[in-house]
């Protein structure tokens, strides 16, 4: 391939990408997750407590459309809270989950 049409596909590829940088998607973070059944669901009230199975101090998981691409940590950012990202999952293993 000839240097100036690899110049016109790179440039081709970067516009392709900038069609998509204003498309919204979701990002969760999820603290963890648990089955209970309907007869505990139905006796929650305020105050009730529901064990998660994740552990105190394990990372959460960061999805993006329901599509886990990282864990991470809660962090303060002033009065809000943030997400810190730490280990990102292999694009390998997150197409594979779709």
């Amino acid at each position: 391939m000839a240097e100036e049409e690899k110049t016109e596909v790179k440039a081709e590829g970067i516009e392709n990408l900038k069609v998509l940088e204003n498309i919204d998607v979701e990002l969760t973070v999820e603290v963890g997750r648990t089955e209970i059944t309907i007869r505990d669901l139905l006796r929650l009230n305020e105050g009730s407590v529901v064990e998660l199975e994740r552990l105190a101090g394990d990372p959460l998981d960061i999805l993006i459309n329901n599509t886990k691409i990282a864990k991470g940590e809660v962090v303060m950012i002033g009065e809000r809270f943030g997400v810190r990202f730490g280990e990102i999952v292999d694009p390998e293993k997150r197409m594979e989950s779709l």
